[in-house]
């Protein structure tokens, strides 16, 4: 084996409906957007990442952005290995090689995924020279990240709000023992504030756009202790079809979020109460961590620790707690054997 390890580079990603990041030597080296833009006319891939993103919405007929994961699994493909494989391409240490080096891998899928979908996302890798794929389930990656030992038999709750999927999960013994996966996370989050923008100030805006109101005044209820400023939306009025300017301030957003927030609360309810009682003791003395970007929502620790009586902690780095802990699982395989899917 000794000289194939030479060969070989190590690298842990996490596929995202919204970002995919790749840690390669214990490093963050890519932290991007999931989104590819095609060429209409020959098919071919023209950017990816942050280049593609900007073009997000801003396309004439030749070229289309795609998302290539929906809800947390693979929904195009092709798109997704050109993705996959362009990334790793750019990683500056594996860009001096000579060739493609093999490739072990370790890559995080949602808990409520099927075979199918598990195995779309182990041939995409396989395509771009991975020879040993292993897959680990989010909720454990982001617990491992977040810095909870796992193995121990202890309970712990994990609520991991992605793009795609929130995924809620009780761990003990290097396991999962109850997990509940919802498609209500960040995009979800983001229609909605299209939804309110359409409804309530009759102005029609684009995803991006409503991805920036979600990020710079988005909340999860509206008393904060430090409320953002009032926000300047632009858009175009559905009306009279001019682009018009509105202000908008936090507390409608919390309004227009307020459904779907809802709904991550009652499954991290419905979770809670399939979890066995030795386990719910542990966590009444744990609590309840929270990772993923969805986690940034202002005061949504707040409001779920409200709803559950129980203290809500948040990850620090959020949107890579789940990438580290995928790292973490790639560098210690031996111990992390069992929890890995061969």
């Amino acid at each position: 084996m000794g000289f194939f390890d030479f060969m070989t580079e190590d690298i842990a990603i996490d596929l995202g409906t919204a970002n995919t990041l790749i840690i390669h030597n214990d490093k963050v080296v890519i932290d991007s957007p999931s989104i590819v833009a095609r060429d209409r006319i020959t098919g071919k891939i023209i950017a990816v990442g942050k280049e593609a993103n900007m073009m997000q919405g801003k396309t004439h007929e030749n070229i289309k952005t795609i998302r290539p994961l929906k809800d947390g699994v693979i929904a195009d493909f092709d798109a997704s290995e050109k993705m996959i494989s362009m990334l790793i391409k750019s990683i500056p240490a594996l860009k001096k090689r000579l060739f493609t080096p093999a490739l072990r891998m370790v890559v995080c899928i949602p808990s409520g995924i099927t075979e199918v979908e598990m195995r779309a996302v182990k041939e995409s890798c396989e395509r771009v020279n991975g020879k040993e794929v292993y897959l680990i389930h989010e909720p454990m990656a982001a617990a491992i990240g977040i810095g909870v030992d796992i193995m121990q038999p202890k309970g712990n709750m994990i609520v991991d709000i992605g793009g795609g999927t929130t995924e809620i999960a009780v761990i003990a013994l290097g396991g999962i023992v109850c997990d509940k996966s919802v498609k209500i996370a960040g995009d979800v989050f983001t229609n909605d504030i299209i939804y309110y923008m359409r409804t309530q100030h009759n102005l029609f805006v684009g995803e991006t756009t409503a991805e920036k109101i979600k990020i710079q005044i988005g909340a999860a209820t509206e008393d904060l202790d430090s409320p953002p400023e009032e926000m300047q939306v632009q858009g175009r009025d559905l009306l009279t079809g001019k682009p018009k300017q509105v202000d908008i301030s936090y507390r409608e957003i919390a309004k227009a979020l307020d459904k779907s927030i809802q709904r991550i609360e009652d499954a991290v309810m419905e979770t809670l109460s399939q979890t066995p009682p030795e386990l719910a003791a542990d966590i009444y003395n744990t609590g309840i961590y929270l990772a993923g970007g969805g986690s940034m929502l202002r005061g949504l620790d707040k409001r779920i620790s409200i709803k559950t009586d129980l203290p809500v902690y948040i990850a620090e780095d959020p949107l890579r707690a789940v990438v580290r802990g995928t790292g973490i699982a790639l560098k210690n395989l031996n111990k992390y054997k069992s929890i890995l899917i061969k």
